[in-house]
């Protein structure tokens, strides 16, 4: 399976974050996968920020409080990650990943990563 994401490099504070992640070699709708977010601002550790399943369902970090909205598009193989009103505090690398298990996959455990993109909050 491959997994790339896509999306804008730069964003202005306040705006809205939209990520792309499109798959390859397997579909997103297979049992029982879990597709997820991670983020890794630099300096730090990654970060789960949800994942949206095999069955459509959807599954978020407390912590992001909200601001975090997980669409898949089935046709497409696709999932994108919709986080609003970005600050600088946003800045990190963002994966995006494939795992097996809900629980797993929360504490960073993925089966298979994208390569990544660097996303930059900044006026």
């Amino acid at each position: 399976v491959q997994l790339v994401e896509s999306g804008p490099g730069l964003v202005k504070p306040s705006q809205t974050l939209s990520l792309t992640c499109t798959v390859s070699g397997d579909s997103i709708a297979t049992p029982h996968d879990f597709w997820s977010w991670v983020r890794q601002p630099p300096g730090k550790g990654r970060e789960w920020m949800g994942a949206v399943a095999w069955s459509g369902d959807t599954y978020y970090n407390p912590l992001l409080k909200d601001r975090a909205t997980i669409s898949r598009d089935t046709s497409q193989n696709q999932f994108t990650l919709h986080l609003k009103s970005m600050t600088p505090a946003d800045t990190a690398v963002y994966y995006c990943a494939k795992g097996r298990d809900l629980e797993e996959v929360r504490a960073g455990v993925q089966r298979d990563w994208g390569p990544g993109t660097q996303v930059t909050v900044s006026s």
